[in-house]
């Protein structure tokens, strides 16, 4: 019988994070998946190397193994690529190996015994493409893609592909992808997208581009697919029958053995970093993983990530060599032009005033003339309070350190991080008073408001000006988002308001006027990386508008900002579109301020019943951190525990420490030792339920 070691999904804290012995008949392959006992019950097991044995070390005493129960031999051994992977993530995000090398694989794997899994492939290998297409005709390249796609073909990267909204990025990403696949019959191509909502959009362009592959050679992986359908994917993937994957950040690690290419769409997007489990970023682990396996890597966007922007700068002699390259497509595709901006000054406006007189005749102006206008408010609901005039009573969630927000559709206040759900309240709680008022504006009230100002407006046929409302609300059914972007491009939409959803990746031909409102509350954020995410927003909103020639000809198509502050750098600097100069602008800061790029962090966030007992837990840790601090000689500054921004979340308070250091190495250096002794604290500190260590946070 050969010793095997075998990885199982279990957490840190269980103090089983190793490799567990069983027994075989035959020695198997790393990467091999099995089913063996653990407890009362079997479990998925990945076969992982076993390390070599120490010869100074004596021979360790005989011992009675576990038989593995099955070997699931129709999967082919996951790749020794596959394996560092998952390897590296685990310990650069501090988990378990074992927890998250099977949280990456499908759900479905989890359940099937070895004889159910045979059936699935057996029903899976008889998926036949219904019919090859001829591939759709490409468009003619731009002189920047030309020269961008010169560049891919030259020099191995990674990249940095800054184009502006409508450059044409997608178009260089497919030519790029063709060439890949073409030069190789085997290579696979990895293409990641921010949302669930961009990928159906990407998947139809690249199935009429790739007809000539087939259906099956093209898989989405996202979380909004069936347990079925995600095996279904990771299968085809995995035995090399897809060759292009598109998906959202789960799918970098998908098992893909001939990875040659990796495109990250809008790489600056915050959905790229999980934020819960494993708290990796996608992107991050995209790069690693194209130096891993010698992938080229794309990292595209018009607004990039100010670590990228930084590790793609022009280099500079005395200094580390920067760590990607930058391309650079400023113009757009044919005679487009980017929008103009216009700023008003809502200290001029009407108190209270949500829709000013100047971008109300502007919206008029434009649904005259058979042309669409995209309001962005990041702010779903009817209002955000509800409160009583006479006695101060407001809608704060009883469980959370929120309001309730009003949806008046269906009468309910409802709390947007616990969910919690109630029927508004005939009278205010407080004193009874009937006259309850509302506080803010969220986009169901938005909607409402531009049906009363429009309402003498029709469409050519004769009919009311159609006003659509795209938020989380308004998209919970199932191919709800489908139906109702199709609307928005088929033209039977004049009006669209919606969230962050609509402004960034969506092709809208016929917009011609944004307008944005109230995004002053980022500008004098605590939280340092906001004015970052709002330029972002609000330049990739911008870019929806005047994505075609023809009507962006006679008037030019328009960004409008609705603020109190229409004089502050960031509104200077989205007039000109100067991504360049406001990251120059904010790098600059945060070098003076030692912020990320320039340090790095990682945040222990404690929970409890109590905010008491989850900070007495980060302070204990901090007293046991500072004790490793002095034995490892390591410059790592670790502060004081404090209350998370949204202290409390269906009852239960949330705390965290900031750890912060000058030098990676020397951080991970230190997490690493510290590790055990968070585990130790636990068993100590009763009254704290979870804990978790989040690396190179992006929201302290």
């Amino acid at each position: 019988m050969e010793e095997v070691s075998v990885l199982l999904p279990t957490p840190a804290y269980s103090r089983l994070t190793g490799p567990l012995s069983y027994s075989h008949p035959s020695a198997l392959p790393p990467g091999s998946l099995v089913r063996v006992p653990l407890g009362a019950r079997d479990s998925l097991g990945l076969v992982w190397p076993r390390a070599a044995p120490d010869a100074a070390s004596p021979p360790p005493p005989e011992r009675v193994l576990k038989p593995i129960a099955q070997v699931l031999d129709g999967i082919p051994p996951l790749s020794a690529h596959w394996l560092q992977l998952v390897d590296f993530a685990a310990h650069y995000y501090q988990r378990s190996v074992g927890e998250f090398a099977l949280a990456c694989l499908p759900p479905q794997l989890r359940e099937v015994s070895a004889e159910q899994l045979a059936r699935k492939i057996k029903k899976h290998n008889k998926i036949k493409d219904l019919g090859i297409a001829p591939p759709q005709t490409p468009p003619a390249l731009t002189a920047e893609q030309a020269t961008a796609l010169a560049r891919l073909a030259t020099d191995p990267g990674p990249f940095v592909l800054h184009g502006n909204t409508g450059s044409g990025k997608t178009e260089v990403y497919l030519r790029r992808a063709a060439l890949v696949l073409a030069q190789d019959p085997q290579a696979q191509v990895l293409m990641l997208v921010p949302e669930i909502n961009l990928t159906p959009q990407l998947e139809e362009r690249v199935r009429l581009r790739f007809a000539d592959l087939g259906d099956a050679a093209i898989v989405s992986m996202h979380s909004g697919m069936t347990p079925a359908q995600r095996l279904n994917s990771w299968l085809s993937a995995h035995t090399g029958q897809a060759r292009l994957v598109l998906g959202t950040r789960m799918a970098v690690l998908a098992s893909m053995p001939h990875l040659r290419l990796i495109v990250v769409d809008e790489e600056h997007d915050p959905s790229y970093k999980q934020q819960e489990g494993a708290r990796y970023s996608a992107r991050d682990l995209a790069v690693y993983r194209g130096q891993l396996e010698k992938a080229q890597v794309i990292l595209g966007s018009a607004t990039p990530s100010l670590e990228s922007w930084h590790h793609s700068r022009d280099a500079v002699p005395g200094e580390a060599a920067p760590r990607y390259q930058r391309l650079a497509m400023p113009s757009r595709v044919g005679s487009g032009a980017l929008p103009l901006l216009r700023r008003v000054d809502m200290n001029n406006q009407p108190r209270k005033t949500l829709i000013s007189a100047p971008l109300l005749a502007a919206m008029r102006e434009r649904l005259a003339r058979q042309e669409q206008v995209l309001v962005l408010l990041n702010r779903r609901g009817y209002a955000p309070v509800l409160h009583c005039a006479s006695c101060g009573w407001k809608s704060e969630c009883p469980h959370c350190s929120a309001y309730r927000v009003f949806h008046k559709a269906d009468r309910t206040l409802r709390c947007h991080h616990c969910s919690l759900t109630q029927p508004v309240p005939r009278a205010c709680p407080g004193c009874g008073n009937q006259d309850i008022g509302s506080f803010g504006h969220g986009t169901e009230r938005l909607e409402e408001h531009l049906a009363e100002l429009l309402v003498d407006m029709k469409r050519p046929d004769g009919t009311a000006l159609r006003i659509a409302r795209i938020d989380a609300d308004s998209t919970r059914l199932k191919g709800e988002l489908v139906r109702q972007l199709a609307e928005v491009h088929d033209g039977d939409v004049d009006v669209l308001v919606g969230t962050q959803m609509v402004a960034k990746g969506h092709d809208f031909r016929r917009v011609t006027l944004v307008a944005a409102l109230n995004p002053d509350g980022a500008l004098f954020s605590a939280d340092f990386r906001a004015p970052e995410r709002l330029f972002s927003l609000l330049m990739q909103a911008a870019g929806r508008a005047g994505r075609d020639a023809e009507l962006s000809a006679g008037s030019p198509c328009e960004m409008w900002v609705q603020t109190f502050h229409p004089a502050h750098p960031l509104f200077e600097t989205l007039k000109q579109h100067d991504f360049a100069a406001f990251a120059e602008q904010q790098l600059r800061e945060r070098s003076q301020a030692g912020l990320p790029p320039f340090t790095f962090q990682a945040l222990v966030r404690a929970e409890a019943r109590s905010q008491e007992a989850a900070q007495d837990f980060l302070n204990a840790a901090r007293e046991a951190g500072d004790t490793w601090l002095g034995e490892l000689e390591l410059a790592v500054t670790l502060y004081p525990a404090v209350p998370m921004s949204m202290q409390r979340v269906a009852n239960v308070e949330r705390a965290q420490m900031l750890i912060e250091s000058g030098s990676r190495r020397a951080l991970q250096h230190f997490l690493a030792a510290w590790q055990a002794d968070l585990q130790h604290l636990r068993a100590s500190h009763k009254a704290v339920l979870r804990w978790a260590i989040d690396v190179d946070p992006l929201a302290i």
